[in-house]
């Protein structure tokens, strides 16, 4: 017997690719809820070659749902993902709302699926940030090898990252440079058609912008509190696809070979790593695709036991809908959540 999914926040654009993984990977569903705010309730969604019709998160009835996938942004989060859970219905949020608690697992399966265990303390598990969940990917079975010291991270974000009206931005704007329109800056602090803008998420007193901290503070929660890491988050003016430059330090030597070698078996890994021109992946060639991409790896001659590599990922999929979806697959796989209407 299948289970009941509830998908909150099903008109955006990780909602309706959350939609899109389930019926792609056929995650045994009985039943899927489209679910967001009162003001989208009758917009249709596709689920397959099903149309849903979205429903008021308001009003549903969590007590007869298995799983809850949230993505509606972090308030809603935290106000409905506690009640949710309260009614016996796993949550798997893909905001920030609870990646820093302690009591809530943070998952990437292919690195930490043993941290679900403790999820039933508050019935969520969170997701996330998008650019983390590829940084990690590529760093487990690294770290494994030749235990990782330092990382230093620059991120090459789309626009997608900041939800649909971003990517409406950098059209309307693209379109406008064509065309001499005047720029219209809305969504970011900076025009981004035709420039890269080092600044996501709000600054911090250290100078540093959330989106950096996160990156951080989550690598050490999945991964390990005692790497030391730094990151430089930039926006670009790309649709999909987050691109990472990661320069990395090891206590243990470990070549560039040895490294090919190890992430050519990692799991969610696809080396793509030949010295020529076009020899690497770019974001547009990741969108669409649940790989996450590691090219340019070579050593760092300037630090004993270094490596630099260059991470590309859908920060759609990997970054968001398909990590989700992943963790539910885990929840079932390992016998720890039973349906409903089974039980």
């Amino acid at each position: 017997m299948g289970f009941k999914i509830a998908v909150v926040g099903a008109t955006g654009n990780v909602g309706r690719e959350m939609l899109n993984i389930l019926a792609e990977r056929n995650f045994p569903v009985d039943e899927v809820f489209a679910l967001a705010s009162s003001r989208s309730v009758g917009t249709e969604v596709s689920f397959g070659d099903k149309t849903l019709k979205v429903k008021n998160l308001e009003t549903h009835d969590f007590s007869k749902t298995d799983i809850c996938l949230m993505s509606a942004g972090g308030e809603v989060s935290k106000k409905y993902s506690p009640k949710i859970g309260a009614a016996g219905c796993v949550v798997i949020d893909n905001s920030s709302a609870w990646r820093y608690d302690a009591e809530v697992p943070l998952i990437v399966p292919e690195v930490n699926p043993d941290a679900i265990e403790g999820f039933r303390k508050k019935n969520i598990i969170a997701n996330p940030n998008c650019s983390t969940a590829q940084l990690v990917v590529a760093l487990k079975p690294l770290h494994d090898k030749a235990k990782i010291k330092r990382v230093v991270v620059s991120t090459y974000q789309s626009v997608s990252g900041a939800g649909k009206d971003a990517m409406d931005e950098l059209f309307n704007q693209t379109r406008a440079v064509f065309v001499a329109d005047p720029i219209e800056t809305k969504k970011f602090p900076k025009r981004i058609a035709f420039n890269v803008i080092p600044h996501i998420d709000v600054f911090m007193e250290d100078g540093y912008t959330k989106e950096e901290w996160k990156v951080l503070a989550e690598t050490k929660k999945i991964l390990d509190p005692k790497i030391r890491l730094t990151c430089t988050a930039v926006r670009v003016p790309v649709f999909i696809g987050h691109a990472e430059s990661v320069n990395i330090e090891f206590e243990n030597e470990i070549t560039a070979d040895e490294a090919r070698d190890i992430l050519r078996d990692a799991p969610g890994c696809l080396v793509v790593d030949k010295h020529e021109p076009g020899g690497y992946v770019t974001p547009y060639e990741s969108a669409g695709d649940d790989a996450t991409y590691i090219s340019r790896i070579r050593e760092d001659a300037t630090v004993e036991n270094g490596l630099n590599i260059w991470v590309v990922s859908d920060n759609l999929r990997k970054g968001a809908a398909l990590n989700t979806i992943q963790i539910a697959e885990l929840l079932v796989n390992r016998g720890l959540l039973t349906s409903k209407a089974a039980a």
